[in-house]
């Protein structure tokens, strides 16, 4: 007959606690503890999955959006691929290549003379320039029309 804690539990459940218990391994704690723990099982592991996938991708499609305007974009893509890549093999690869690529740009960059420095400046300010421009006109709102008004009024 089946103790109540066995009902309680599932005997796979229980099977796998009295195993860790008897573990001569050192138990891993915080955070990487519980995502251990939730991994422990098919179902955990597929909800974790499946959990981790929807959260890094937002963040990754969020900051892809931002990345034409002011602010943290590629930054909110970055922490988002590290956030698939707790889950996913393929995100770890191209988080890797992306820290790469972007320590080579780094290392280009600061082995330039300032004309090159202030050209590579000059054209990124140009296109958020024109990319703020269209966001912009794609709401309604076209700013040259306003500022020729403003100027010429």
């Amino acid at each position: 007959m089946p103790t109540q804690e066995k009902i309680d539990m599932g005997d796979a459940d229980l099977t796998k606690a009295e195993a860790a218990r008897r573990s001569s391994m050192p138990r891993r704690r915080g955070l990487h503890g519980r995502l251990d723990g939730i991994r422990a099982t098919r179902t955990g592991a597929l909800t974790l999955k499946v959990v981790i996938g929807v959260i890094g991708t937002v963040m990754v499609i969020g900051g892809l959006i931002m990345v034409p305007f002011p602010g943290p974009g590629w930054l909110v893509v970055f922490a988002g691929l590290a956030v698939l890549a707790t889950e996913f093999h393929w995100a770890r690869k191209l988080l890797d290549f992306g820290k790469r690529t972007l320590h080579a740009w780094t290392v280009w960059y600061k082995r330039q003379g300032w004309t090159v420095r202030i050209i590579v400046a000059f054209v990124t300010l140009c296109a958020m320039g024109v990319i703020i421009y269209l966001s912009m006109l794609t709401f309604g709102v076209d700013v040259i029309q306003m500022a020729t008004q403003i100027i010429f009024s």
